[in-house]
């Protein structure tokens, strides 16, 4: 009689064979964010007042949080106070503004448009292979490209402003250079969406689609009470990348429009990038950290409370679910 291997054995070797990808992990992952926290309770470089010349480093403890959080900065003569304007601490909270606003209107267009699309490539169709083929093709070029194309679009003599026969300034004025970055995120990422959110579509039963037209269900009947919250799943997660890739949007504003920290369309990470060209490292891992942790806010929130399941268990609980209440209808039947 053959005996099954003990349970810690097992447990053992599936350890074993984790342990080397859990190693990398680590140390790409890991060590960076443990590095960049460390660093953001240490000092920049700057004036010692009792002897009169920079020093480096040194605990700083919370002061670069507060740096970017309540624009404290300190004086040349020591004293600590509010951050005069110029200093790049005063544009912290127009830019995170700014960022959520990116992140909830080109969230909320591409998931709307993601769907349509979605819904148009589900279809049978001769094309069907074709029409994916070219939806994926913004999502395809690169971001710098991207950025180009559209600054060039958006030029005062270009082909926007001819189309709508009239001169809007797209780059200058705060207003419409956020559009235009606007825009040009939902052209590029929306098929990004749509792919998402089509692998949703393909998993739903075609019967279930037969049925509906059976009952006389009407196409918007059949969109809100089948499509949709059978979709849910792979939406939500759809939803939730595409959330954190907003947060962290950079490249395609300061391409766009300018890299300017005090850009009508600078964003947080155009924070980070500019304190480090200034040589604050130690406070733009502060920021960075206040960055990690509002995107590790975020993720949480909709994997909590939304329902955005990267694991797959909504799936696997509505299906052991389904199989116990087909169990009663065969015990029923008998």
């Amino acid at each position: 009689m053959s005996t099954s291997p003990s349970k810690p054995r097992d447990t053992t070797k599936a350890a074993a064979l984790v342990a080397p990808a859990l190693l990398v992990l680590a140390v790409v992952i890991g060590y960076p964010i443990v590095r960049a926290i460390w660093l953001s309770f240490q000092s920049n470089r700057h004036l010692d007042a009792s002897t009169g010349v920079f020093v480096d480093g040194g605990f700083a403890g919370v002061d670069n949080y507060l740096y970017w959080l309540s624009n404290r900065c300190m004086t040349p003569s020591g004293v600590v106070g509010a951050c005069p304007p110029g200093v790049l601490a005063t544009d912290f909270w127009p830019a995170v503004s700014v960022t959520l606003f990116f992140t909830v209107v080109t969230v909320a267009l591409e998931t709307v448009l993601g769907i349509g699309m979605a819904i148009i490539m589900n279809r049978p169709s001769r094309a069907r292979g074709l029409i994916r083929a070219a939806v994926l093709i913004p999502w395809a070029i690169p971001t710098a490209v991207t950025a180009k194309l559209w600054q060039f679009m958006f030029a005062p003599s270009g082909i926007v402003n001819s189309l709508l026969g009239a001169s809007v300034a797209w780059t200058t004025d705060p207003w419409a250079a956020r559009f235009a970055v606007i825009i040009a995120d939902v052209w590029k990422t929306t098929p990004f969406m749509a792919l998402l959110i089509l692998a949703g579509l393909q998993m739903i039963p075609k019967d279930v689609y037969e049925a509906a037209r059976v009952d006389g269900a009407s196409a918007w009947q059949t969109f809100t009470s089948i499509t949709l919250p059978l979709v849910r799943p792979a939406l939500m997660v759809a939803v939730l990348f595409r959330t954190l890739d907003a947060l962290r949007m950079y490249d395609l504003p300061v391409i766009m429009i300018s890299g300017s920290s005090n850009s009508p369309t600078a964003t947080i990470s155009q924070l980070v990038v500019e304190d480090m060209r200034q040589g604050n490292f130690n406070s733009a891992s502060a920021l960075s950290t206040l960055i990690f942790l509002l995107i590790f806010a975020v993720a949480f929130v909709m994997v909590r409370f939304l329902g955005a399941n990267v694991g797959g268990a909504n799936e696997q609980r509505e299906a052991r679910r389904a199989k116990r209440k087909q169990e009663k209808k065969e015990a029923a039947a008998r």
